[in-house]
This record gives structure tokens, C-alpha cells and sequence, in this order.
């Protein structure tokens, strides 16, 4: 992802900057999704594993990124919060 994108970004409702999930993040995310315990914000169960994703800087809430295009879209956020085995803060 273009540095200058990921610099602007920020969560849509909290106004929180984003950055990129590193890999331990995104494989416990993956595993969550893998075993059905993973729903967005709006209650959608999320099928479909992540090849990249963007957490807020607070760890609060991951977007997808499909095709190198942030999905910034409020009811599509993750929240970690159910994530049993996501990694703690480096």
C-alpha cells in the first residue's frame, strides 16, 4: 500500500490513524475467520480470509483491503475485541 494513502487514512468513525497488520495479526485474524468467530461491526458473519487489513492505532478495529483498496466502510470494520488469540500489542 502507497505510504502517502496509508498516512491520510484513518477510521471513519473514530478518526483513528490505521496502519497495516503485521503478519501475526493478520494469521490469528485469518484463523478466527477460518473457524466462523469472526462477524463486522454489523453483525455479518466475515467468510472470506484477509490477504491484507489496516487496525486502527488503538487496535480497536481492522478494514479489509481488496485489490490494494482500502474498504473504509463503517459496517464492514472487524472488531478485535472477539478475537480470543489476537496477539498482543508489540
Amino acid at each position: 500500500m502507497d505510504k502517502r494513502l496509508l498516512d491520510i487514512l484513518c477510521c471513519p468513525v473514530s478518526k483513528t490513524p490505521v496502519r497495516l497488520l503485521g503478519k501475526s495479526e493478520l494469521d490469528a485474524l485469518n484463523a478466527a475467520i477460518e473457524q466462523g468467530q469472526v462477524d463486522t461491526v454489523a453483525g455479518a458473519p466475515v467468510r472470506q480470509r484477509l490477504g491484507e487489513g489496516l487496525i486502527t492505532t488503538d487496535r480497536k478495529v481492522i478494514y479489509r483491503i481488496d485489490d490494494g483498496i482500502p474498504v473504509m466502510l463503517p459496517e464492514e470494520g472487524i472488531g478485535t475485541v472477539q478475537l480470543r488469540d489476537f496477539p498482543p500489542a508489540a
